[in-house]
């Protein structure tokens, strides 16, 4: 294979990666804005103890990871193939 395709494979490791922190700083920003607004909240008891927890927060951490996670296995896999050939 030519080494642009590494690199396009490396260009797509990149991608995830910054994907994956940008899921994973949503997740945050979502967290805070729900649990600083209480006024928005059904009673005080939800706001002290975070129950029912958001699984959309913590959804988005978790997918962020996942894409970090393949963004850096991409990155590695067209690095070393760029490099071995």
């Amino acid at each position: 294979m030519l080494q642009v395709e590494w690199l396009m494979l490396i260009g797509a490791g990149g991608l995830f990666i910054l994907l994956g922190l940008g899921a994973i700083m949503w997740s945050k920003g979502e967290k805070r804005s729900y649990y600083e607004a209480i006024s928005h909240h059904l009673d005080v008891r939800e706001y002290l103890e975070h129950q029912p927890e958001r699984p959309e927060p913590r959804a988005l951490k978790i997918g962020g990871w996942i894409a970090i996670t393949i963004g850096i296995i991409l990155a590695v896999v067209g690095g070393a193939l760029w490099l071995w050939g």
